[in-house]
């Protein structure tokens, strides 16, 4: 039998979003609305107790009070989408990187379209920073909570000079790393 799914949701400037575990770790981080908006299913229980450390580090974050998130987490995917999941977590915070940078480091030069298909099925948003990767042009890319998301989070962090982002208030110096 498999283990059971406990969930809550934690408010956050981009709305509820829905947190998932199977007790192991974080699973899922899910955003009210975009093209991967998740919905607790049938066999889920609350319980907010058991999401009370990834709330408060994500209550944090967006305070401007935390960077990087440490919490045990268990994402279910391929190895390779594990590969570059790993890969996200290592992108500083107030930094992007491309698809192409991430397929290069990861050995694979020519799988950017594979490196942008599992940054797209990324089930822990925020905490496995998916929002740093944007296109080779530096433009806002897909984002499963919708680039309204994406362009806030950036913003938040102060990553400013990317294409379709405008200038925000307080927005910071652009960083791309390899």
């Amino acid at each position: 039998m498999p283990d059971a799914i406990l969930y809550a949701y934690a408010d956050s400037p981009l709305g509820p979003l829905l947190l998932a575990t199977a007790g192991q770790g974080l699973r899922l981080v899910s955003f009210p609305e975009g093209s991967r908006t998740r919905r607790p299913l049938d066999g889920w229980r609350e319980d907010r107790s058991a999401l009370a450390e990834p709330m408060r580090q994500l209550d944090a974050y967006f305070a401007k009070r935390l960077k990087s998130f440490d919490l045990p987490l268990d994402p279910v995917g391929t190895p390779f989408q594990r590969a570059v999941w790993l890969h996200l977590a290592g992108i500083p915070h107030g930094s992007v990187t491309s698809y192409g940078a991430i397929a290069a480091a990861l050995g694979r030069p020519g799988a950017s379209r594979a490196v942008g298909a599992a940054n797209g099925a990324n089930p822990l948003p925020i905490i496995l920073p998916c929002h740093r990767v944007v296109g080779a042009d530096r433009s806002l890319t897909g984002f499963g909570g919708g680039l309204p998301a994406k362009r806030f989070l950036l913003e938040h962090e102060g990553v400013a000079g990317l294409s379709g982002m405008g200038s925000g208030e307080g927005a910071g110096q652009l960083r791309l790393f390899a």
